[in-house]
């Protein structure tokens, strides 16, 4: 079989550091080009894994069977669509948007076109936790969880330079670990049909979730909290006892399967779990938490 050709667009330390290498380490992709919003950088980042860097997107997408996004989820969902209609199969990150419209209009896109998509969440495509996952979700009889992220980027003792992104200082935990902390409470407890929302110091947010089947759950969430209080926690309880989610080792170990993913969901027309349509119902929970929060 040919290699599925996988173009990337984005240049920065996301897509330097975690996308560009495993998009052209893998034995079954061919990194197709890169484009970037600062043509040196796409030039710099495409010499590094010998590929072409593109000056005109469209260019790129034409030269490409799949396209894969390392940009802020605004600039993301419009480049997106354009690839869909160009009939590139999508490997997003998350959020997909940060608006319920400008998400539903790339899932609308997708379906439009007929491409497969993936969305990254991190933790679903890591091995250990998402094998956790699938075992609590068989599992069942859980009557509630709870996901803690506390991330450090932005506290004054951080060292979060590579990831101090405009969009992740305006949007805060919410937006940035907010679809990971969905990503693992959807799939064990339900979708979400009510949420209740709060504020905490710097960007920190506490979220009340109720779902379809009767379970409730909590997140909190922030990217403010000190480097010695910072870390990743999620619990489950019911009729078993209860889970705990176990260490995971990284997006470098998980975006390779992320990429299987999207080439599977390509070759058998199968929607992925993660795939547009789960990240479009990713933001519009958070959104809504978003208009909770401004209403406090």
């Amino acid at each position: 079989m040919n290699p599925l050709r996988i173009g990337l667009v984005g240049t920065g330390p996301w897509a330097s550091a975690t996308y560009a290498p495993a998009l052209a380490g893998h034995p079954g992709v061919e990194l197709s080009g890169i484009w970037g919003r600062r043509p040196e950088a796409a030039a710099a980042l495409a010499d590094t894994h010998k590929t072409t860097a593109y000056a005109d997107v469209d260019e790129l997408f034409a030269a490409s069977d799949a396209m894969a996004f390392a940009v802020p989820p605004d600039v993301q969902a419009p480049l997106a669509e354009r690839a869909a209609a160009a009939g590139c199969h999508l490997l997003l990150d998350k959020p997909v948007a940060t608006t319920p419209e400008g998400a539903r209009k790339l899932a609308e896109a997708a379906e439009r076109a007929g491409v497969a998509s993936v969305v990254f969440f991190t933790l679903r495509f890591a091995d250990v936790s998402s094998g956790w996952l699938a075992e609590q979700s068989a599992a069942g009889g859980w009557f509630t969880g709870r996901v803690d992220w506390y991330g450090s980027f932005f506290a004054p003792d951080g060292g979060g330079a590579a990831f101090s992104s405009p969009w992740r200082a305006s949007k805060g935990g919410l937006w940035d670990v907010g679809p990971h902390a969905l990503s693992l409470l959807l799939p064990v407890l339900g979708d979400v049909t009510d949420v209740t929302a709060a504020p905490g110091p710097g960007d920190t947010v506490h979220l009340i979730l109720r779902h379809a089947g009767g379970a409730s759950s909590t997140a909190a969430l922030s990217l403010t909290a000190p480097v010695k209080a910072a870390g990743l926690a999620m619990e489950l309880r019911g009729e078993s006892g209860t889970a705990v989610l176990p260490a995971w080792e990284g997006a470098d170990e998980a975006f390779p399967a992320a990429i299987d993913a999207l080439a599977e969901a390509a070759r058998t027309g199968t929607a992925h779990p993660c795939d547009v349509r789960f990240g479009l119902r990713v933001t519009e929970i958070l959104a809504r938490a978003e208009e909770r929060i401004s209403a406090a």
